[in-house]
């Protein structure tokens, strides 16, 4: 079987002199009522081999488990208005730099840490520093992202939180697929791995399989990859 790469992007890397493949897999439009074992399963049934590792988006993890709301049914409060303020607006995404996307921060990660944050973000961008309000509210906060231009709709209407115990939906994955499952946040900017099967599963190097984000951000459709061996 031959695979293609998306456009722009490269179907093989190397790391410490193997090459691996990233094999990506289009998917129809993940919604709310799906059900996320059976969408990977009907995408790479055919395609998966043993010793195979499957990466999935965060995105339709946490669209599946209905943390992802449109704009409309969000209600932004006077401090997540306020708040929003204090976050570096990334190029690659939205992140907390909405009032949509922080109210849900304010939820979901809660006050205290998001005050944290903001309280890092204010002494340390004298210095130039840039994304210690992320660091200091952590990964959850960080895979919080809304609408944006180049969004595959009907997201570009919706803002999501993190998904849910991601470590525990990739064990349950991999006990129904058989396969090593990965549940990361990946863009042109940075790769966070929030969920693993096994904990013997090295995270940086992880990280390094997708360095280059071959899954893309906007139109690919393709929220997951196998990784293999060449």
């Amino acid at each position: 079987m031959e695979f293609q790469a998306n456009e722009g992007k490269k179907l093989a890397i190397t790391i410490d002199g193997v090459e691996y493949l990233r094999i990506p897999v289009k998917t129809h439009v993940v919604m709310r009522e799906d059900d996320l074992a059976e969408v990977v399963d009907k995408y790479t049934k055919d395609i998966r081999q043993e010793g195979d590792i499957i990466f999935c988006s965060e995105k339709i993890v946490a669209i599946t488990q209905g943390r992802s709301f449109h704009i409309n049914d969000i209600h932004p409060s006077w401090l997540a208005k306020f708040l929003v303020k204090f976050v570096y607006k990334s190029p690659y995404g939205i992140g907390l730099g909405s009032p949509y996307t922080m109210q849900l921060a304010i939820e979901d990660v809660g006050l205290p840490r998001i005050f944290l944050g903001c309280l890092a973000a204010l002494v340390t961008k004298p210095f130039g520093v840039r994304g210690a309000f992320y660091k200091v509210c952590g990964p959850r906060a960080y895979a919080i992202d809304g609408p944006c231009e180049y969004t595959l709709p009907p997201y570009n209407q919706y803002a999501k939180m993190a998904p849910k115990n991601p470590d525990k939906v990739a064990r349950q994955m991999k006990e129904k697929l058989g396969n090593e499952f990965i549940v990361l946040d990946a863009n042109d900017l940075n790769v966070d791995i929030l969920g693993k099967s096994s904990k013997s599963l090295n995270d940086n190097f992880l990280k390094a399989l997708f360095k280059d984000n071959p899954l893309g951000q906007s139109s690919q459709q393709t929220p997951i990859a196998i990784v293999r061996k060449a």
